[in-house]
């Protein structure tokens, strides 16, 4: 398996906005994943743009294809997504193939479909979802392996103090690090 370096911390976006952030978190990747319409090729360019501009890595969401046509960091394989699975010697050197996972079965799927890293979600309470796993079951899902995970679901500033007792590669958030510049981040992982 090539050795890719992953950011610490990953954002995930549905559209391009001229702001996306309000901040600069250093060692960040952006994720482009839109379930909700026909992905937007001209959202993607915008991005893709934006993360060179800035220095950050950017992925794309379920589609190789589109990954490939814009040169992106990787590829997001999402928990729900059971059908892919790539071979990354096919593969450029620096392509990182990512995915999530809420329990242990969707692991070891993930691993499957050659991830090297997962995201694994919710770790805290969420408003779409009532069920979230918390430290320890968080904590012994992740040491059952050698990949790397990332934490994912409820990060708030009241909670991100307990991300340096997990077992962590680093941390992804929908809203959280869009919003926050959070004062050392790199400490907690």
């Amino acid at each position: 398996m090539h050795k890719n370096k992953l950011p610490k911390y990953f954002l995930f976006v549905d559209k391009y906005e001229k702001n996306i952030l309000k901040n600069n978190i250093i060692n960040l990747g952006i994720i482009y994943r839109n379930y909700l319409k026909k992905q937007n090729e001209n959202d993607i360019f915008k991005l893709r743009s934006y993360c060179n501009k800035k220095k950050i890595k950017f992925y794309i969401s379920n589609n190789l294809k589109l990954a490939i046509k814009f040169k992106s960091d990787g590829i997001y394989i999402p928990s729900f997504n059971k059908r892919i699975t790539l071979n990354k010697k096919s593969l450029t050197k620096n392509f990182a193939i990512i995915g999530s996972a809420h329990n242990q079965m969707e692991i070891k799927k993930k691993i499957d479909q050659g991830c090297e890293a997962i995201f694994l979600s919710p770790l805290f309470k969420v408003k779409k979802n009532n069920k979230n796993l918390g430290v320890c079951k968080f904590n012994l899902l992740t040491l059952k392996y050698k990949n790397k995970f990332f934490a994912l679901g409820g990060i708030r500033k009241q909670n991100i103090n307990i991300l340096k007792i997990l077992n962590i590669y680093g941390m992804a958030g929908i809203s959280y690090l869009k919003k926050n510049r959070p004062k050392n981040l790199g400490r907690f992982l």
